[in-house]
């Protein structure tokens, strides 16, 4: 990994490629940094103040104090409660590194900037006291990892000799600090995370890889991602063995095989595997990893995800022909399975441009990640599909969940994959009000929209002199072929849709230019993957709902308890769901549309 400082002290990043492998494109597609990416008023910015907020009402002092503990260092204040004090200690701290380096980036806030300054000074405090390179919160873990390092192992789905996930735990740190390092440019953190890296080199040096594999028996989040992760930015392949040593066989071998080995099995440990496996494949050029990682979101978007983008019943995967459990139970898809299945579908994009990935990263965003936030402030752990029931939302200061974690950076980071670019091509992928700046093109474009509210977008040029280079419009899988309509100038140009599903628009283009894209969305009725009789209306890429009574919310908000996150308000019989009768294949006929009142 490569970093260019630029002339206003922000930095981007781009991706060495490793290998010749860039499969399948001849040209390396690039999204584009934070830093170039600002959002406007609509849904998205609001969601994004409204995270920021959050962050800061949280006590860094108490989230660090896990670090201190465990470092001999005597903590300011004391732990959170909830998760942060019944041992998975310190595991919103390494989200907080992600979240203020994803929302300094995002925005430019300094009042974020020094937050993550302050973090980052104490951390260091504590490796330096540590005095081996380790950082962490899990209690108790010295004499833990030295069991580790001779060989001692217990290791199940939840838990390593006697512990709550602590490679899921200490992942969190890894992570924070390569985004601490990769979207703020921070010298400290990029040391930080190599030392922490050579502490994990140690400590499994004289463990045999049956050893270590059975040491990841045991949920640990995306350890040879962020391992990839260190060998890009340092050159050096001892970090990319590393991340090819904590890639779970047991999950790879079915994939490389095309094989769906997924029934039961917790999904949201699994997901952050295959983003790794998809690492290693782009730092090391291993084409094989990176299909078994293909196949993996083509198994999970097609067979196991439902329309909001969400997937799994009670944190599992329920069997691809039987969504029974989903519609009765009230824990639903969980937040932090789409954080991921977003991560994942972006580097897969990023390999192949398709517009698939990008239709399911839309759907998903909208409809699942946009609206687990509260308005006010909150984050929701699951999302229950069954009739009339209702979701629990996070409090600050009393909910330390893991999808409140993923949930402090989600809304920080929505400028990531609105646009993307290789040398000549410059690809818009969402249609998000927002302003873009291509520093290569000397390009500021601003995307003027009220989408979905509106079924169109606008697209102002501004540039620093007139060059020819060619646009790339995502063509929607949920617009009529032929129904999509582009002008440049007031005038209508022809387009085509290509393989991937995008067109092409090539030409000069000069200061001033506005391009009108013309979205048309239709209602569909969509079925769950089982192809039960159970179905969501759909208009667009915008899953449609019925307002409900707001009586027996039980625990909207949460508290403190250890399933607080749980909406454990009574369930209404599933029998008294609203049911349609008609003689028609095409149940969306039964809509019909409000005038001015789109939702």
């Amino acid at each position: 990994m490569v970093l260019k400082h630029l002339k206003n002290n922000l930095w981007t990043v781009t991706l060495l490629t490793l290998s010749a492998a860039t499969y399948g494109q001849s040209e390396q597609l690039q999204s584009f940094p934070l830093t170039s990416v600002r959002l406007l008023e609509g849904p998205f910015q609001k969601a994004q103040q409204t995270d920021m907020k959050y962050i800061l009402e949280l006590d860094a002092d108490r989230l660090l104090a896990p670090y201190l503990k465990e470092a001999g260092i005597t903590p300011l204040k004391d732990n959170y409660g909830n998760w942060e004090n019944t041992g998975l200690d310190g595991h919103i701290g390494g989200h907080y590194l992600s979240a203020l380096s994803e929302m300094y980036a995002a925005t430019g806030n300094q009042q974020i900037k020094e937050r993550l300054d302050y973090v980052l000074d104490w951390l260091e405090k504590c490796q330096l006291k540590n005095g081996d390179g380790y950082i962490g919160g899990v209690p108790g873990s010295k004499a833990m990892w030295a069991d580790i390092a001779k060989g001692k192992i217990d290791a199940g789905g939840f838990s390593l000799n006697g512990k709550w996930v602590p490679w899921y735990n200490v992942h969190k740190v890894y992570a924070g600090l390569v985004d601490a390092y990769a979207l703020t440019g921070n010298e400290k953190a990029k040391k930080m995370l190599i030392q922490l890296s050579d502490w994990c080199l140690k400590l499994v040096a004289n463990l045999s890889d049956d050893q270590i594999q059975l040491m990841l028996k045991s949920e640990h989040g995306g350890m040879n991602e962020v391992f990839a992760d260190v060998a890009a930015i340092t050159g050096d392949k001892k970090y990319l063995v590393l991340a090819e040593k904590f890639s779970h066989k047991t999950i790879l071998n079915p994939l490389l095989k095309d094989e769906d080995k997924l029934n039961g099995i917790h999904a949201n440990t699994q997901i952050p595997k295959v983003i790794g496996f998809m690492r290693v494949a782009e730092v090391g050029g291993n084409a094989k990893w990176a299909d078994a990682a293909n196949f993996f979101w083509k198994t999970v978007v097609e067979n196991r995800t439902i329309s909001i983008g969400g997937n799994s019943v009670r944190e599992h995967f329920n069997p691809s022909n039987d969504f029974s459990s989903m519609l009765e139970s009230r824990e639903g898809p969980e937040t932090c399975n789409s954080y991921n299945m977003l991560k994942l579908s972006k580097h897969l994009f990023l390999a192949h441009p398709e517009s698939k990935y990008m239709d399911y990263y839309e759907r998903t965003t909208y409809n699942h990640i946009l609206s687990s936030q509260h308005p006010e402030g909150g984050f929701v752990y699951f999302t229950p599909i069954r009739p009339r029931h209702y979701r629990v939302y996070s409090e600050s200061q009393e909910s330390f969940w893991c999808c409140v974690g993923s949930g402090l950076e989600n809304h920080g980071k929505y400028g990531e994959m609105i646009y993307a670019h290789d040398a000549n091509n410059l690809y818009v992928n969402l249609f998000i009000p927002s302003t873009l700046e291509w520093k290569e093109k000397g390009l500021e474009l601003t995307q003027n929209t009220r989408f979905p509210f509106e079924e169109q977008s606008a697209f102002t040029l501004d540039l620093k002199k007139a060059q020819k280079f060619a646009f790339k419009f995502r063509h929607p899988s949920w617009i009529t072929n032929g129904e999509m309509k582009i002008k440049v100038n007031g005038k209508e140009v022809a387009i085509e849709k290509d393989a991937n599903s995008y067109v092409t628009i090539n030409r000069k283009w000069k200061s001033g230019d506005v391009i009108s894209v013309v979205l048309p969305m239709h209602s569909t009725a969509e079925q769950l993957p089982d192809k039960s009789a159970w179905v969501s209306f759909v208009h667009g890429p915008i899953v449609l709902a019925a307002v409900t009574g707001d009586t027996d919310l039980v625990g909207l908000r949460a508290d403190g308890s250890r399933m607080g996150h749980i909406a454990s308000g009574p369930i209404y019989p599933i029998e008294e769901a609203p049911m349609l009768v008609s003689n028609s294949t095409d149940l969306a006929q039964s809509l019909k549309e409000i005038k001015n009142k789109p939702f």
